[in-house]
C-alpha cells in the first residue's frame, strides 16, 4: 500500500523503489544526450574511454565533470580542477539535509546507496512526492538509478562516437555547460537583488579568464558568493 500521508512514518521498500524508477523515466533521455555530450567532449579532450567512464561514475555530477574538461589540459591545474568540482557540488550538502528526515528509517547501506545516485532531476521529483505526502523512501533510490544508469551509459556511447566526430567545438557541444549554468541560473533568478552577485562572478571571471584562466569558474563563484551572503546580511 502506498505511504501516501503525510502523518504516515517513513519506509523503504521494493515498492518505493519501483515507483521512483518508472517515475523517473521521463528524465532518462535528457540525461543520455547529457551523457553523451559529455563522453564526446572527454574523448576530445584526450580521457580514455575507462577514464570517462569512471568520472561519470564516482563524480556523477555533469556540471563539475563539464568544468574539469573546461580546464582540462596535458599539465591540468589539479587544485583548480578538484576546487571547482566542490564548489559546484556543494549543493549536495543541501540536498542531503533536505532529505534527511526520510532517510532516517534506512538502513546504513541503503542510505549510502540512495546518497551516492542522487541527482538533480530525481532529488526535485522526490521532493515533490514527499511534499505531496508520499513517504516511502525507496522512491528515492529507485528514482536516482533510473536518472543514473543512462548517465553512464551516455558516456559511453558519446566517448565511443567521439571519434568519428573531427571538431565538436564546431556543432557547440563545448557550450553545453554554460547553456546548462544559463538554463539554472533563470531558474533560480528571483529579481533584481540576484544581479549584484552575478555582476560580481562576470567580473571575477573576465579578469581570471585573462590572468589565471585555470581558477575562473572557481574565482567566480566564490566572488558571488561573497557578495550575495554579504547582501543577505544586510
Amino acid at each position: 500500500m502506498d505511504q501516501l500521508t503525510g502523518d504516515s512514518p517513513a519506509t523503504f521498500t521494493s515498492q518505493g523503489f519501483r515507483r521512483g524508477f518508472v517515475a523517473a523515466q521521463p528524465l532518462a533521455p535528457g540525461t543520455f544526450l547529457y551523457g553523451v555530450v559529455f563522453g564526446v567532449l572527454a574523448s576530445e579532450k584526450g580521457l580514455a574511454w575507462a577514464e570517462a567512464l569512471l568520472m561519470s561514475v564516482l563524480v556523477y555530477s555533469g556540471s563539475a565533470q563539464l568544468a574539469a574538461l573546461q580546464g582540462w589540459s596535458a599539465s591540468p591545474l589539479v587544485a583548480a580542477l578538484v576546487t571547482t568540482v566542490v564548489l559546484i557540488n556543494a549543493r549536495y550538502v543541501l540536498y542531503g539535509a533536505s532529505i534527511q528526515p526520510w532517510l532516517r528509517v534506512a538502513t546504513r547501506p541503503q542510505a549510502f546507496a540512495t546518497l551516492f545516485f542522487l541527482g538533480d532531476g530525481n532529488w526535485a521529483l522526490s521532493m515533490r512526492e514527499y511534499h505531496a505526502g508520499y513517504r516511502d523512501a525507496g522512491f528515492l533510490f529507485g528514482s536516482g538509478v533510473a536518472t543514473a544508469l543512462p548517465w553512464f551509459v551516455g558516456t559511453a556511447a558519446g566517448h565511443l562516437v567521439g571519434s568519428t566526430i573531427p571538431h565538436p567545438t564546431a556543432l557547440g557541444l563545448d557550450f553545453m555547460l554554460v547553456a546548462f549554468a544559463a538554463a539554472i541560473g533563470v531558474s533560480v533568478f528571483r529579481g533584481r537583488s540576484d544581479l549584484w552577485p552575478a555582476l560580481a562572478a562576470v567580473l571575477v571571471a573576465a579578469v581570471l579568464a585573462w590572468w589565471l584562466p585555470g581558477w575562473t569558474i572557481v574565482g567566480a563563484a566564490i566572488a558571488a558568493g561573497l557578495v550575495g551572503g554579504a547582501r543577505v546580511e544586510r
